[in-house]
């Protein structure tokens, strides 16, 4: 692949990952992000992934504010994320199946769990939060973590098959 077609590849999927949580941020708890982003990484695999979240981590503070937390959380979160549904959908190639869709869907739950432990870890660490703050903040991000993980079960399970029959054809 070129260079100039990489650069123009990923700069259409930020602007997609930006405008999607730019049109939704004021609804709590309901993302497209993760299924996007996923989708995404299945089809173009790791390194355009990690690029794509990389640049998206960085440019979306521009829109929503540039906080130290949130930028280290999305820089090690979403490469993570990247990386393993790169390589996931390099494994799980072919068309896509119940089995797989099953998978996919059982990954991205596991990840937004993981989204939002690993904030909890990250936030009280940054600001310095003392051990009954950082409990407090963990409690308190229990009760985001339901509708964010049967947002990504709906989401998921609905739209993975058709973006990522979308991307791959745009791709071809």
């Amino acid at each position: 692949m070129s260079k100039t077609r990489f650069i123009v590849r990923v700069a259409i999927c930020v602007a997609m990952l930006i405008g999607i949580q730019l049109a939704l941020s004021a609804i709590a708890g309901i993302e497209l992000v993760t299924v996007m982003l996923l989708c995404m990484c299945f089809c173009y695999g790791s390194r355009t992934g990690m690029t794509i979240a990389t640049v998206f981590s960085l440019l979306r503070c521009f829109v929503f504010g540039f906080q130290v937390n949130v930028i280290v959380l999305y820089l090690v979160y979403y490469n993570l994320f990247a990386v393993f549904f790169g390589w996931l959908g390099k494994r799980l190639t072919g068309e896509i199946s119940l089995l797989k869709t099953v998978i996919v869907v059982a990954a991205a739950m596991v990840f937004t769990v993981c989204f939002t432990l690993l904030d909890d870890v990250i936030t009280p660490l940054i600001y310095g939060f003392l051990p009954n703050a950082a409990k407090v903040y963990f409690l308190q991000s229990l009760s985001a973590l339901i509708p964010q993980t049967t947002c990504t079960l709906v989401t998921v399970s609905v739209l993975f098959a058709p973006l990522t029959a979308v991307i791959r054809k745009f791709d071809s």
